[in-house]
């Protein structure tokens, strides 16, 4: 009798994970800024756009990205997208001034 066929068990770590599947859509996310980009691309709603979100991951100030992410996430926006990317030109503009760039 195997312990997931027991009552009241624990099923084994193997068993979990067989019918567990992935699509599989032939992209592949190798670095941590490709996920940091996508997972941004889900959370405002514009797979669309993902490959523009992992540029940005890879290019754009991490903390930027976050706080206009956060921004974006507490309004009640209909264009998120449109919103973050205000956001995220905004507080481009305001650490530029702040680090005596143009």
């Amino acid at each position: 009798m195997s312990s997931a066929k027991k009552s009241g068990g624990f099923q084994s770590t193997k068993s979990l994970f067989t019918d567990f599947k992935l699509a599989d859509k032939g992209g592949y996310i190798t670095q941590e800024f490709q996920d940091y980009g996508y997972r941004l691309a889900v959370a405002l709603d514009d797979l669309e756009h993902k490959s523009l979100y992992i540029k940005m991951a890879k290019e754009v100030d991490r903390t930027i990205l976050e706080k206009a992410l956060a921004f974006v996430i507490d309004s009640q926006a209909k264009s998120k997208p449109r919103l973050f990317m205000w956001k995220v030109k905004q507080l481009k503009e305001e650490q530029n001034r702040y680090n005596g760039k143009k």
